[in-house]
């Protein structure tokens, strides 16, 4: 089983990931939620244990993500939020289950323990089918994106590389992380240039007749999506 764990007070972090690890679990963590949100996009896990106060993108903020691609993994916040409105808060975003700071980590591995027996959903929810930013709209299932009232067709990894961008605005994608997305680990290795060629074509048909661009090169990096990326 594996377990993603989000929490910047690494005094709390590394201690339950060890605890986890003992329990034979394989964990991966992160320290902030930009690096929380990149792994829950980017890896298949089995439950995600989320602190709700995070540096970058909350906790909460993680879970809603999660929940609008459809992905149904069980979801535990860790904090130290404990009125009524905080727990219909976490809960109303798609968390499965609120363990409140301090707690004892018995009752901490009994949760694990719950929310991994739990079946998995025959019927996920359907994920979010169309995605907008700025002045462009993506039509996922129908591959087609529109941008100033012209519809634009894309190829099915034209779509994807595009869903991706679009899932996380304003930030720095590297060139191995939308790689990964795309290809995985394909027994067909794409080229070295594949992504280059890739972007290059979906810039053709995004950002035509003279509109603003819409995906910035940051070079020997990655890129960037959005025009206040500019």
């Amino acid at each position: 089983m594996r377990i993603l764990l989000v929490d910047d007070e690494v005094e709390m972090a590394d201690p339950l990931s060890l605890l986890l690890t003992r329990e034979g679990y394989a964990v991966d963590v992160a320290y902030d939620g930009d690096r929380g949100n990149q792994l829950a996009q980017q890896e298949h896990y089995d439950l995600l244990i989320l602190d709700w106060m995070l540096p970058c993108y909350s906790g909460l903020e993680i879970c809603q993500q999660v929940r609008s691609r459809g992905d149904t993994t069980p979801v535990l916040f860790l904090t130290a939020k404990d009125t009524i409105d905080d727990r219909v808060e976490g809960l109303d975003a798609g968390a499965d289950d609120y363990l409140i700071k301090p707690f004892e980590l018995r009752e901490l591995l009994a949760r694990v323990r719950a929310l991994l027996r739990r079946p998995a959903t025959l019927e996920p929810v359907a994920p979010t089918q169309r995605l907008q930013v700025d002045d462009l709209e993506l039509d996922i299932s129908n591959q087609l994106a529109y941008r100033q009232g012209r519809a634009i067709e894309l190829s099915e990894k034209e779509a994807q590389l595009l869903a991706y961008l679009m899932r996380l605005p304003n930030q720095l994608l590297t060139h191995e992380q939308i790689h990964q997305h795309l290809w995985g680990d394909s027994v067909e290795k794409p080229t070295s240039n594949a992504l280059a060629a890739q972007i290059r074509l979906l810039r053709r048909k995004i950002e035509a007749n003279g509109e603003p661009p819409l995906i910035t090169t940051v070079y020997g990096k990655g890129y960037r999506f959005g025009v206040s990326a500019e």
